[in-house]
């Protein structure tokens, strides 16, 4: 049985990860803040040594923009510094590591879906302390993996979640036009992570659903599928509230994934509707 140690496990994608585990195969440790910091070198090594995984599933983040923006040293204190502890303290005790980040550590201003191989240039304080997170892992151990996502949702509060909510309240919905992405699913990504991280096929991967769409676009998916009747509202990025202000061109393209043809994702319309369903 595959011992297996989640990092904010208390998170969308951690939940997740636990709701697909079998729990015949996996033995999972899990911890969040509240039973241990990341940024804390000592109780991530503590931990480690007594507990000694056979795999370190970082989801763990500040991820509020807000927040990050405000508070500069938080943001990489947790984002990239725990990153950095948990990467070391894989290294020592000789497992692998698993880094969720983001489409946000490019910078929005392309046109064409981001590859692995594009340059990533963030420009948002959050953006900018995933990617020294993922630095940090690809120097100090070599059997990692680097899983960046877009736009995830899932159980918890999400895009989809305060969107449902503000349908219910009966509130005039405004949501930004001028962004795109590719929504995915929380359990699609679970089932991504559980997968390559029984493979040596180490890296940087780019994992999202299939296709893109505008937020506002997304926004409409949802309320359709749901079968919501709410006020909807395009407004363009310059006017939206300072939580949904992100890049605004962020497609990610599954290259290396789609190179090596051993995985896909569902279309996000179809893990939409998976997830909906569920949620019923």
């Amino acid at each position: 049985m595959l011992k297996i140690w989640i990092n904010g496990a208390n998170g969308r994608l951690g939940k997740a990860i636990q709701n697909v585990a079998n729990p015949m195969e996996f033995e999972i440790l899990k911890t969040d803040v509240d039973e241990l910091d990341i940024s804390d070198v000592e109780a991530v090594f503590s931990f480690g040594e007594i507990n000694r995984p056979d795999v370190i599933i970082n989801c763990a983040g500040v991820t509020d923009l807000e927040e990050c923006e405000g508070n500069i040293q938080l943001a990489f204190k947790v984002n990239a510094i725990g990153a950095k502890n948990l990467s070391v303290v894989a290294k020592d005790i000789n497992a692998k590591m698993v880094q969720i980040s983001t489409d946000d550590v490019f910078d929005g201003r392309g046109s064409e879906p981001y590859t692995e191989f594009d340059e990533a240039r963030p420009y948002t304080i959050y953006g900018k302390s995933k990617l020294a997170g993922e630095n940090y892992v690809k120097e100090f151990t070599s059997r990692h993996f680097i899983i960046r996502s877009s736009w995830v949702y899932g159980e918890g509060e999400s895009f989809v979640s305060r969107l449902l909510q503000k349908a219910d309240d009966d509130e005039i919905i405004s949501v930004v036009s001028d962004q795109v992405g590719s929504p995915t699913s929380a359990t699609e990504l679970a089932k991504f992570v559980l997968y390559i991280m029984g493979t040596h096929d180490y890296g940087t991967y780019h994992a999202a659903c299939k296709g893109e769409c505008s937020r506002y676009s997304f926004a409409k998916e949802i309320l359709r599928i749901a079968n919501k009747n709410a006020k909807i509202k395009a407004v363009p990025t310059h006017e939206a509230e300072a939580k949904d202000i992100r890049p605004e061109y962020s497609v990610l393209n599954n290259f290396i994934l789609d190179a090596m043809g051993n995985y896909e994702f569902p279309h996000w319309r179809d893990a939409l509707t998976e997830y909906l369903k569920g949620a019923e």
